[in-house]
């Protein structure tokens, strides 16, 4: 049934490129995007114990929301970059064609 509406246009399948590297290393920057803002809040922890325990709270929470703010920003900027991957990955597969639809003012159609 598949085959009735759509039909391959021709067996053209343009190479892999940068588009294939780039989703094999999306695992690896979702991970390294995850603990760098991680380990910044966590240092920020370990690090700041001196001073007054307000000034130090309030420290731990500007540094928590740099590492949050960080964090959602490299994971916008990986998965925007994914999608555009994997985008260019299925148009480089074969072309297919739609089932047709008959125009009414075009010339082949009158009688």
């Amino acid at each position: 049934m598949a085959n009735r509406y759509l039909k391959k246009v021709s067996e053209r399948v343009a190479p892999p490129g940068l588009e294939i590297r780039l989703l094999r290393l999306m695992p690896r920057a979702m991970l390294i995007g995850t603990l760098v803002p991680a380990s910044i809040a966590l240092g920020a922890r370990l690090l700041i114990r001196n001073g007054h325990p307000a000034d130090v709270a309030k420290d731990i929470l500007t540094i928590d929301i740099f590492a949050f703010a960080l964090l959602v920003t490299s994971w916008t900027a990986i998965l925007t970059v994914g999608i555009g991957a994997v985008v260019v990955f299925i148009m480089k597969g074969p072309a297919y064609e739609a089932d047709p639809y008959p125009i009414p003012h075009n010339e082949r159609n009158r009688l």
